[in-house]
């Protein structure tokens, strides 16, 4: 029995279907779903590379490598050779870790006495009509080995260089190899050069693309048009600054031959200071040939290198960045050259810290993934008989 006196509860109504409550927010029926949460954008964290290293330090370790290489006739010579890297990772620094180098001398040892032998049996044959085809055998087989040297040698870089305590590792595989650097080239050779920007292209792929760090491997984002564009302006400044230098050269020599009745058809000379001076003008003109073009490949290596650091990226959270300038990276590589041969050569490691400051400040590494993050990963047998060939040969592989 309930209480007159209080009032009686309404009776709760059913709305109307399509009609919406007060206070209650209605969700859909049906297919319809909500609309799913905004995503938080990826962090992005530059770390700048920095280098250390200074040229008093640096010039200690050089001249007591070169000294014990010369002292034992070149036995020493993958000892200075892992110490002269082992400076320049140690002093490169990347969010507080440096980069170690950790390659076996013994192994370089072994491989440069094989290479060594084969280089001088081919010098050697190259001096006797009896042996030609000795040389002409050992050129041939360097010239099939060769992309497999390259791999072998990509490969006992990246095995000996560590950062974080984790290893780098190289994988490409031979037949890769092969269409890098034995068909491209072919290609750029019959091609008269028309497709070297693309076989560089070919090679800076294969290069990132099978470098891997821990089990993050490398992606090479780069096109070949870029690649064509770098060597048309190393050809425009090869061509241009020739120009600009032979016009004058030779409306000087015209001038100069007008004037002291030198005679070029019988190659009769007026005077032996005549002659002296015509020879002297061609040395000139060769040697400022060679310089010209030694410019042209600095800038075609440079910006090549910029070009690839800043397409390159690792694991998909990892990216370089280059900002150097190729145009004073050449100039640097000029200076450092006149600095070498007015010392003799006594000015080399002052010149290699700071050509390797300029570059390695230039660099850094932006990262939506802490580098702590990456796992390690096991890598493919690696061989020191490629790094030695092209250590000894001073063959470059582009970086």
């Amino acid at each position: 029995m309930t209480d007159p006196a209080l009032p009686r509860a309404p009776e709760p109504t059913v709305p109307a279907p399509g009609t919406a409550v007060p206070g209650r927010h209605d969700l859909p029926s049906g297919p319809e779903r909500l609309p799913a949460p905004e995503r938080a954008a990826p962090q992005v964290t530059t770390y700048p590379v920095s280098f250390t290293g200074s040229a008093g330090e640096y010039f200690r370790l050089w001249i007591v490598n070169a000294a014990l290489s010369v002292v034992t006739l070149g036995i020493y010579l993958p000892w200075a050779r892992v110490r002269n890297r082992q400076y320049f990772y140690g002093h490169t620094w990347v969010d507080g870790h440096n980069f170690e180098y950790r390659a076996n001398p013994l192994k370089l040892l072994r491989s440069y006495v094989v290479v060594g032998a084969l280089f001088g049996a081919y010098t050697l044959s190259q001096q006797s009509e009896r042996w030609w085809w000795l040389s002409a055998l050992i050129a041939l087989a360097f010239a099939m080995l060769y992309p497999w040297l390259v791999a072998q040698s990509m490969r006992f870089q990246a095995v000996n260089t560590t950062h974080r305590g984790l290893r780098f590792h190289f994988d490409g595989s031979v037949k890769g190899a092969y269409v890098a650097y034995g068909a491209a080239n072919v290609a750029a050779s019959l091609s008269g050069g028309l497709a070297l920007p693309w076989a560089w292209f070919m090679q800076r792929r294969y290069q990132v693309n099978n470098l891997s760090y821990g089990s993050a491997r490398g992606n090479f984002r780069g096109d070949v048009a870029p690649m064509y564009l770098i060597a048309l302006t190393g050809v425009g400044l090869l061509v241009g600054a020739g120009l600009l230098l032979a016009v004058p050269a030779v409306v000087a020599l015209v001038a100069w031959m007008a004037g002291s009745g030198f005679d070029l058809d019988s190659m009769d000379w007026e005077s032996l200071g005549s002659g002296l001076f015509f020879f002297i003008f061609l040395a000139v003109g060769y040697v400022i040939l060679i310089a010209l073009n030694g410019v042209a490949w600095q800038y075609v290596r440079a910006a090549t290198m910029r070009y690839v650091l800043n397409n390159t990226e690792l694991g998909g959270v990892v990216r370089a960045g280059a900002t150097f300038n190729p145009w004073r990276v050449v100039w640097i590589t000029v200076s450092n050259g006149a600095a070498q041969l007015l010392t003799l050569g006594l000015a080399t490691p002052w010149a290699d810290i700071r050509r390797n400051r300029y570059l390695l400040e230039g660099v850094s590494v932006r990262a939506i993934a802490s580098l702590d993050d990456f796992a390690g990963g096991a890598g493919g047998p690696e061989s020191a008989l490629g790094e030695a060939a092209t250590e000894l040969l001073d063959i470059g592989l582009g970086f």
